[in-house]
């Protein structure tokens, strides 16, 4: 009891309702886990809950890099993000590090795009040209001496190439691939 008899001041006693008819503030740990205003925070739990199901599933996919096709560049068990929207109104570029996902398989693979749409390829003792012409790489560390003979790329194929081509040819994948088969960019 208030010893000079007064009423009490409203919201200062936290057992007693608030004023506006809410319950009244929480202490201690359900203080520090819900804040001041549990129900508040309730619905930013599940904005931010939808907001990142949302991202990871339509627009950002984890990808773990598996195998040393990609090395310097990408090691082994690293994990990046594949950008879904990156291709949506630009066309893959030459350098662009892709996923790309094969019909039938549930895994992707990770790729540089290395020669663009009507482009002819071919390899010389390791070294990439493009339309006849020598292409610096400067991303690759390691050549063998990889031979491909020249072959010119239809209106929707993509040559990819992982960076590793200290590797044997036979060992390596590369190929064309179809723009449709191109899941999106690799961002990190």
């Amino acid at each position: 009891m208030n010893p000079l008899n007064e009423s009490p001041i409203p919201g200062s006693d936290p057992t007693l309702p608030a004023p506006n008819g809410d319950s009244p503030p929480l202490t201690g740990l359900r203080a520090f886990a819900f804040g001041r205003r549990p129900r508040t925070t309730l619905i930013r739990i599940l904005v931010l809950v939808v907001i990142t199901f949302i991202l990871y599933h339509w627009v950002l996919i984890p990808v773990r890099v598996t195998g040393i096709s990609m090395e310097p560049t990408f090691h082994d068990g690293s994990l990046k993000l594949v950008n879904r929207l990156a291709y949506r109104k630009t066309a893959p570029q030459r350098g662009d590090i892709v996923s790309i996902g094969e019909e039938g398989r549930p895994d992707m693979l990770m790729k540089r795009i290395i020669a663009l749409p009507g482009e002819t390829y071919s390899m010389r003792n390791g070294q990439l040209l493009l339309n006849g012409e020598p292409h610096a790489e400067p991303y690759v560390v390691n050549r063998a001496p990889w031979q491909l003979e020249p072959f010119t790329l239809g209106p929707d194929e993509y040559l990819v190439i992982g960076d590793n081509r200290g590797m044997n040819q036979r060992d390596h994948y590369f190929g064309r691939t179809e723009r449709r088969l191109i899941v999106g960019k690799v961002i990190f």
